[in-house]
């Protein structure tokens, strides 16, 4: 039995997702170091842990389309991490425009699977059986 094809549009979303948790990972670290006097400590590393798993949390839903919507939102967070640490205002909108890309391009991608699974499956109907023999008995043995 064929398996199921993934998703590339969630496959490219969800990589996106888990690069991005590892850079709110280390912009943590970063706003750690530079602003612990001006911000709690426990607060930075809470806040910063918790996006991370928020990130990596929302792959495994991708497949809801709230999920996408939350997404998009927590493009919004890591932009606004830029108030923390001004390169993030850098970072965040490369990562957007990654996501953007990702979800463009995967659904493309996928409609492009689908149609081509439909022309499969209609030759198979089309051929119940199977590939054409070609008269070749060749086993590649020589003597």
């Amino acid at each position: 039995m064929p398996k199921k094809r993934r998703s590339t549009k969630i496959m490219f979303a969800s990589t996106v997702l888990s690069l991005e948790a590892f850079v709110a990972f280390f912009a943590t670290l970063v706003i750690f170091g530079l602003r612990a006097k001006e911000i709690p400590a426990f607060a930075i590393l809470i806040g910063g842990v918790l996006l991370s798993v928020v990130l990596i949390g929302t792959c495994a839903f991708l497949s809801k389309r709230w999920a996408l919507w939350l997404g998009w939102a927590l493009q919004l967070v890591l932009i606004a991490l830029g108030f923390f640490e001004p390169m993030m205002f850098v970072v965040g909108p490369l990562f957007t425009i990654a996501w953007w890309y990702a979800l463009r391009t995967g659904a493309r991608l996928d409609r492009e699977n689908a149609a081509r699974d439909a022309a499969q499956k209609a030759w198979e109907r089309e051929h119940p059986d199977g590939v054409a023999e070609t008269g070749s008995t060749d086993s590649g043995a020589s003597s």
